[in-house]
Formats: structure tokens, C-alpha cells, sequence
């Protein structure tokens, strides 16, 4: 069916693509962002330098992804996304082979930049770029979808990475993860339909009351708001069973935990696609941003025995709060420019995401619990700042 507003096809008939974009959302997250976690030791003790140096380069890799952005997004704006994500692929491949043949720092870091290339032009900003290209205003259900089955990036990547690096060690791990990009995640990019010049919008389509101050309010309003959220996503996550120790609870009982958080954020994704589908985004991104500071009162009122609880929240919050990253540019603004505007809406994201680790640990070191304190206002001034947007179109 035809989206009446923008002549997009509806959704109907989406789930092949959604089932292929899912997957290659999934590849790529596991095979980038995902690698560190389990190859930066084996790396570090290779290369004869400290893991927190293989870290550091990832977060070079993510702020050359989100500088990348705005430029990806434009491109996918005027082509669609197809040809686009079938190359991150072929550039993903080949930082991975780079990876596996670093003998050193330098060759390192070289493999970490082209990686961050792929990642700019292969992630989450340039999946919902490339399905509101394809489904306009009809995007979200589409943008849900994807993000349900690449919540198991990590569930599935972990699992993968650790055995082929137990059993084929790590370089070789890396030249299995290029093959899986460019035999499965490649051709499965390239399902997706091509789409012709998106038309122009009209006046009478952007509504009343339309001004590009009222444009940049928003833009600033939401860039807050993802910087803030990434912040927190990124920092917790780094530091979330070491946390919840300094909080009373065993390193079993944290582990146990940090378990729920993917199960939490793939929970909370169904009820987006569910429930929360009849509303507006900006009422779900709003939960989304007060489930992290819900749960640090939980933890705090309740000691250790609550530590699952305060994961479940933060689980959830983050859930919804990627697919936000998509849906709410999409609702406020519709689909005209939205590949660029989601671009430059990652920038400030990428830029606290990467900084946040070091930040959070910081934290942790010199104040201990009151981190999460840091991290639940971080997310209540996102609360904030949402409650300031409306509903209706800002441009």
C-alpha cells in the first residue's frame, strides 16, 4: 500500500526486509562495536599493548562513524540505502582483514579507522535512513522490527567471537567475521527495493506554523537528548557489573544482573511494537528516559537484592530509546532529509558515547555509586527537555 502523505510503499509486505536488514544489523554490530569485548585482551597480549588501548581505538572508530553521518544520511536521502549498506559491508570486510593482519599500534589503528568508515555507513543511522527512504511516514513498525532482532547482537556475537577465538584465535576470528559480511550480510543488503527521487514536500503537506526557528528548537532539543541517552547507555554498560558490586551486590548476583539487560531491551522493543505503537514516540522515549533514574531509587531503597530490578529498567529504557533514534526524527519532522538529519542528530551521540566509558569509569573510581546518581539526572534532564517538544510537526 501507498503512504498518502509521502507516496512511499506502506508496510505491508516489509518482513522480507526487515528480516534481512535485521540480520545484516546484526552482523554488523557484532562484528564491530560488539569485537572489543571479548578479542581486545587477546589483541592487547598479541600486539604487546593494553587492552585500554584496542577500547580506545573503538571510540576513535565511533566519532569517525558519527562525523561520517550527516554525509551518509544525505547520500541514502538522494540514492536509498541499498547500494550504500551492501558497500559498508565490503568496507567492514576489509577493516576486519586489516585487523588481522596488524602487527602493531599503527596497523591497529589503521584497521579501527576503516572500520569506523563501515560502521558510519552500515549501522543503526543508515538502516533507518535507508527504510524511511523506502516506507516513509509507514517507517516505524519497519525501524522496530530490525532493532528486535538486533538486540542479539551481542546475545549472538559474544558467544560466536569466544569460540572461534578459543578454537582459530583471534586474527582468524576476524577474516571468519570479513567472510560473514561479504558471503551473507552483502547479498542479504541488497533485498532491499530500490526506491526512486524522493518528491519534494509541499506547504500544505509540512502544516501550519512551520518556521525554521521553531526546526532548530527541535533539532537542538533532540540532539540534547540522544547525547544525553547515549552518555548513559554507553557509560553503564562499561561499567555496570563493577557498579553493582561497589553497591553490595556478589559478582555473581551482578553477573546475573547484567544478564537481563539484552533480554530487557529486546522486552521493551515488543511493547514498542505492541502497545506503545498507538502513541506518539515522544511518550515512549519519555518512559524510556525516566527507566534508568526508576531504577538507581530501586536500588538504592532496596540494597543489592534489587540490582536485577535496576538492569531490567535500564535494560528496557535503552531498548526503546534506540529505536527513538530513529522514530522520533521521523514523527517531528517526517521523511524529507531525514537520512541527514538523523547524521547530524548521531554526532553529539557518537561523541558522548565514545567519551562516556572513561567518563563513567572516572566517576566510579572517585565517587563510587554516585555515578549512577550522575547518570540518572543525565537521563532526567533528557525527560526534561523532551516534555518541552510536541507532537506536531516541526518541519
Amino acid at each position: 500500500m501507498k503512504d498518502a502523505s509521502t507516496g512511499h510503499a506502506g508496510p505491508s509486505g516489509s518482513l522480507p526486509v526487515i528480516l534481512a536488514l535485521g540480520t545484516t544489523q546484526t552482523i554488523a554490530w557484532a562484528s564491530s562495536y560488539y569485537l572489543p569485548a571479548i578479542l581486545a585482551a587477546p589483541i592487547a597480549r598479541d600486539l604487546g599493548l593494553v587492552p585500554t588501548f584496542v577500547f580506545g581505538a573503538l571510540s576513535g572508530a565511533l566519532v569517525i562513524a558519527g562525523l561520517l553521518g550527516p554525509r551518509v544520511g544525505h547520500a541514502i536521502d538522494t540514492f536509498g540505502g541499498r547500494g550504500l549498506l551492501a558497500i559498508s559491508n565490503g568496507i567492514l570486510a576489509a577493516g576486519l582483514l586489516l585487523l588481522s593482519f596488524a602487527g602493531g599500534a599503527y596497523g591497529l589503528i589503521a584497521a579501527w579507522v576503516v572500520i569506523g568508515v563501515g560502521m558510519g555507513m552500515g549501522l543503526y543511522e543508515a538502516a533507518f535512513a535507508s527504510l524511511t527512504r523506502i516506507y516513509g511516514t509507514a517507517a516505524r513498525r519497519p525501524i522496530t522490527g530490525i532493532t528486535l532482532i538486533a538486540g542479539f547482537a551481542s546475545t549472538v556475537g559474544w558467544p560466536l567471537t569466544t569460540w572461534l577465538d578459543v578454537e582459530l584465535g583471534w586474527r582468524a576470528t576476524c577474516q571468519v567475521w570479513a567472510l560473514i559480511h561479504l558471503v551473507l550480510a552483502l547479498p542479504l543488503n541488497f533485498i532491499l527495493p530500490r526506491v526512486g527521487p524522493l518528491q519534494p514536500v509541499t506547504a500544505a503537506e509540512e502544516g501550519p506554523g512551520v518556521t525554521k526557528r521553531s526546526e532548530a528548537f527541535t533539532m537542538t532539543a533532540l540532539a540534547y537528548v540522544f547525547a544525553a541517552t547515549g552518555f548513559v547507555s554507553s557509560g553503564l554498560s562499561a561499567v555496570l557489573p563493577t557498579m553493582l558490586v561497589q553497591f553490595g551486590a556478589t559478582p555473581a548476583a551482578a553477573l546475573f544482573a547484567g544478564t537481563l539487560v539484552g533480554p530487557a531491551q529486546v522486552a521493551a522493543r515488543l511493547v514498542e511494537a505492541g502497545w506503545l505503537a498507538r502513541y506518539h514516540p515522544l511518550v515512549s522515549a519519555r518512559l524510556a528516559t525516566l527507566t534508568t533514574p526508576v531504577g538507581v531509587i530501586a536500588l538504592a531503597l532496596g540494597g543489592p537484592l534489587l540490582a536485577p530490578v535496576f538492569a531490567a529498567f535500564y535494560g528496557a529504557g535503552n531498548g526503546i530509546l534506540t529505536i527513538a533514534r530513529g522514530t522520533l526524527p521521523l514523527a517531528l519532522f517526517g521523511p524529507q532529509g531525514f537520512g541527514r538529519r538523523v547524521g547530524l542528530l548521531s554526532l553529539p551521540a557518537r561523541a558522548t558515547g565514545a567519551l562516556a566509558p572513561l567518563a563513567v569509569g572516572l566517576m566510579v573510581e572517585h565517587i563510587g555509586t554516585g555515578a549512577l546518581w550522575v547518570c540518572a539526572l543525565a537521563s532526567v534532564s533528557a525527560f526534561g527537555v523532551l516534555l518541552l517538544l510536541r507532537s506536531g510537526r516541526a518541519a
